[in-house]
Parts: C-alpha cells; sequence; structure tokens
C-alpha cells in the first residue's frame, strides 16, 4: 500500500470532498477516478493550480490562512488536510474551520517523534529525513508536531477521532505510531 491508497481509503465512496492545499491534485483525481467522489482543491501556488486543472481537477487558489468563510456549513462530506497544516500559523481555526465546513477532517502531518529524529536531536541537531528534507533555517513548515500532540489538540479542541495511524514508507503503523512511523494520519469528526 501507498500513502495516497492509505489515504483515500479514509474517504468514503461517493463523497464531496475539498483538499485543502492539494498540490497538483493527485489524490483528488485519484478520489475522482477510482472512488466516485466529488469536490474541490484549494492551493495557493500557481503551478499547482495548473497542474490540477490539467488534470481535470477543481481547484480554486486561495490563502488557506484567509480562511473558509466561501464555504457554507456542512457544505462536504470530508476536508482533506495533507501535509498542510505544519505550514499555517492558526492551526487551531484551520481545524475549526475543517469541521465546520465538513462532517470529517482527515489530516496528515511529519512526525517529529519518530525515532530517527529524535536520534538526530540527541545528537544536538535538527531533524532532516525524507518525510522532513529542510535544514532548520529554509523550512517552510512553521511548526512541527507529533502523534501524540495531535491526540492532545484533538481532545483540547473537542474533536472526535475516527481513526489514526502513522505511515511509514507507504505501510500503515498502528503500533506505538508516535515513535515508529514519520508521518501521522488522523481522521476526525466535531465532539
Amino acid at each position: 500500500m501507498n500513502t495516497l491508497q492509505a489515504i483515500a481509503d479514509l474517504v468514503p465512496p461517493g463523497s464531496r470532498v475539498l483538499d485543502l492545499g492539494c498540490g497538483t491534485g493527485e489524490l483528488l483525481q485519484h478520489l475522482i477516478q477510482h472512488k466516485g467522489c466529488t469536490g474541490y482543491g484549494i492551493e495557493l501556488n500557481d503551478a499547482n493550480v495548473l497542474a490540477c486543472a490539467r488534470r481535470g481537477v477543481n481547484v480554486i487558489q486561495l490563502n488557506l490562512e484567509d480562511g473558509l468563510s466561501i464555504f457554507a456549513d456542512q457544505s462536504f462530506d470530508v476536508v482533506l488536510q495533507l501535509e498542510t497544516l505544519q505550514h499555517l500559523r492558526n492551526t487551531e481555526a484551520m481545524l475549526h474551520e475543517t469541521v465546520r465546513v465538513g462532517r470529517t477532517g482527515i489530516v496528515s502531518f511529519p512526525n517529529f517523534a519518530h525515532w530517527p529524529n529524535r536520534l538526530q536531536v540527541l545528537a544536538g541537531r535538527m531533524p532532516v529525513t525524507r518525510t522532513l528534507p529542510y535544514e532548520w533555517y529554509d523550512t517552510p513548515n512553521i511548526r512541527v508536531g507529533t502523534f501524540a500532540d495531535f491526540e492532545i489538540l484533538a481532545r483540547k479542541n473537542q474533536l472526535r477521532l475516527l481513526d489514526s495511524f502513522g505511515l511509514q514508507d507507504g505501510r500503515v503503523v498502528r503500533w506505538q505510531p508516535n515513535l515508529m512511523a514519520s508521518m501521522a494520519v488522523f481522521k476526525f469528526e466535531r465532539g
């Protein structure tokens, strides 16, 4: 199983999907073609917007920092935020927006507590890995988080976790994902 399929498996067939920070639209295209989903991608980067359009994916160019006020409450079945949350200034506001415009949310982000990262920090260095490929001084990540940190944040914000697991080399990790997985994945709804 690869990462795209692991995330796609969390989305029910026929869902209306909003993909925040959709990149080139690969996942949304997959959901449309293989699961009969409909929806939109939100993307800021010009080249990615063009790539989405070339794939036939409906895309809106929008800065997520401005919120999702253009969408009505419960407009979507699923709102995706895959490797997007760590780039946003107001994480909690975006999580609230996610469960406002969608029935469920799915987030993924690099898990800073993955054991190789811990070893690099122990050696006195900020981690540089395939999942966190940037040096500390040029990273686009505004913040780093861990699997365990998101569980606490979800409770604090009254989000009910429906599923959670880690991903490592495209494989789902359910045993000690905070330690054993480079990517954290959570499916949640308003609590």
